[in-house]
């Protein structure tokens, strides 16, 4: 009885752990970042609602990712006064500095190359949304039917946030710091009951011997 139950439960933490190392499927879309000092911080807002200030550096990324805390960032710095050194400031008028980084040729959609990463200042209106700066600087933009940003300066020429069957491993260079990929902590602690059980099978064992 007791071998059996032990071969059970072995079987059953084999089969999560498994399930644990399985990819999840992921996204190809862009997403949009702010600049918070020396880091970048995921939007909010979504670009159409959000109304950026005067100086401020936001940026967008298009990749492949599950959700906001997995999304990968822009890569390079921002900074306002490099990216809208040539635009002068102008009375009536905020400057918004952007990053443009159109990913990597492994998240882009089969048959399209991604442009190279660039930067813009949008002088625009003080009221204006940060999807109309992106206009002013990287048209031509494309949206879905739920307002869905799906283009900037038309890459990608085809799809709108599709879902990628089993999630696309990013560069080592830009995954995030995340614990060690090791044995959780449950699985570490099941095995623990294994060994636990399996020396009490073999003192039973013994015993009747």
């Amino acid at each position: 009885m007791i071998r059996r139950a032990v071969v059970l439960l072995l079987a059953s933490l084999l089969l999560c752990a498994g399930a644990g190392q399985a990819q999840a499927a992921g996204y190809r879309y862009w997403s949009f970042w702010e600049r918070d000092g020396d880091r970048w911080v995921y939007a909010t807002q979504g670009p159409s609602m959000a109304r950026p200030s005067d100086g401020d550096v936001q940026g967008f990324r298009f990749a492949v990712s599950e959700d906001s805390s997995d999304a990968a960032r822009p890569r390079g710095t921002a900074d306002f006064a490099s990216i809208c050194a040539k635009t002068p400031a102008r009375d009536g008028r905020k400057r918004v500095a952007l990053l443009l980084d159109f990913g990597t040729p492994a998240d882009a959609p089969k048959g399209e190359t991604p442009p190279s990463a660039r930067t813009a200042c949008a002088q625009v209106s003080p009221d204006a949304t940060t999807a109309q700066a992106l206009a002013a600087v990287a048209g031509p933009l494309r949206y879905d039917t739920n307002a869905l940003l799906c283009a900037i300066s038309g890459y990608p020429e085809r799809g709108c946030g599709e879902q990628v069957s089993g999630k696309q491993r990013k560069p080592a260079a830009e995954k995030k710091e995340q614990p060690d990929d090791g044995p959780s902590l449950g699985l570490l602690a099941g095995i623990a009951v294994v060994a636990l059980l399996g020396g009490a099978a073999v003192r039973q064992v013994r015993r009747r011997g």
